[in-house]
């Protein structure tokens, strides 16, 4: 990708790594599931939005509509949020929502999907589907549409257009993934060649995570569970964007090569340097900035072209 002139110093990247390590080494194994989710809730969510909020219940389930200003109101971006399915909210990803309204020029609606252990797969992609179909009832269009999801979410993402595509449905004009989880195997080898360079995401943790969400009779290998597994032909067009220092950097590489030769219109982008889901430190790393930016133009552009068909 094109040459940056304004990158994050080490300074600003080792800022950033600390507040979150300093989540991550506060949880032990007594730590419960609800203190996880206030813990994560506190690190990202609370920032200041210059954006509407607007809370929806989609099913018996939270949700909320995110509008910067001039957003297109009848042009939607579905929000999964990560959070190993286990954490996360609309709460800890509103500013990142409200990044990408303004961004897009678009209305972004994040979902409450149910999470781990409470509720294992596929709750998470039922509740994606729904949201969906909860969008086309109220009459948007699936050209007016975009999907997009970071870690796990990115994960619910393609699940959600692989479950679609299958059924025979409409599917949305595009999808952004950002650090997506695809392998819940976690057989890439990334795994290991940035073993030493990702601070937070080690493959123990994965597998753990990955286990949590499936219970013990989930196969890790099914397509609607690790989409790098399953046949990629007909999806719509990807943005898909990874830092380079991830372990799950193959989950976002390795699936974009099966799509691309599945005949996907894929953008990739490894973002040199960069963490898990870095774009949710704007204030940060010029980087997440950049990325935003980069995602916004995508979408926009997919709202210009001609509507996606699903090939057969």
């Amino acid at each position: 990708m094109s040459e940056r002139k304004v990158t994050a110093s080490d300074e600003q990247l080792d800022g950033v790594i600390r507040r979150v390590l300093s989540v991550y080494r506060s949880w032990g194994r007594n730590t419960t599931v609800a203190q996880m989710r206030a813990d994560w809730d506190a690190l990202f969510g609370g920032q200041p939005l210059e954006a509407a909020v607007q809370a929806v219940t989609i099913g018996g389930l939270k949700a909320e509509w995110i509008a910067a200003a001039k957003a297109n109101p009848q042009r939607v971006v579905l929000y999964f949020h990560g959070g190993g399915f286990q954490v996360g909210s609309v709460h800890s990803h509103r500013e990142l929502m409200a990044g990408i309204s303004e961004a897009a020029g678009c209305r972004v609606l994040g979902l409450d999907y149910r999470l781990a252990p409470e509720h294992r797969h596929p709750a998470a992609l039922d509740d994606a589907c729904a949201a969906y179909d909860w969008l086309i009832a109220q009459g948007t269009q699936p050209a007016d549409i975009v999907f997009a999801g970071d870690s796990a979410g990115g994960s619910l993402v393609l699940a959600a257009l692989i479950k679609l595509r299958d059924a025979g449905r409409a599917l949305p004009v595009g999808a952004v993934l950002m650090s997506a989880w695809t392998d819940m195997t976690a057989s890439g080898e990334s795994y290991v060649s940035r073993a030493q360079s990702d601070p937070i995401h080690q493959r123990p943790m994965i597998l753990a995570m990955a286990r949590n969400a499936l219970g013990a009779e989930g196969d890790p290998r099914h397509p609607w569970v690790s989409p790098l597994f399953a046949e990629l032909h007909g999806l719509p067009p990807l943005l898909i964007q990874v830092g380079d220092r991830e372990t799950v950097r193959s989950d976002s590489v390795d699936f974009a090569a099966k799509a691309k030769a599945a005949g996907v219109d894929v953008r990739l982008e490894v973002w040199d340097r960069m963490i898990h889901v870095f774009q949710q430190f704007p204030d940060d790393l010029p980087e997440a900035r950049d990325a935003r930016r980069a995602i916004g133009a995508f979408v926009r552009s997919l709202f210009l072209t001609p509507s996606f068909t699903r090939k057969s």
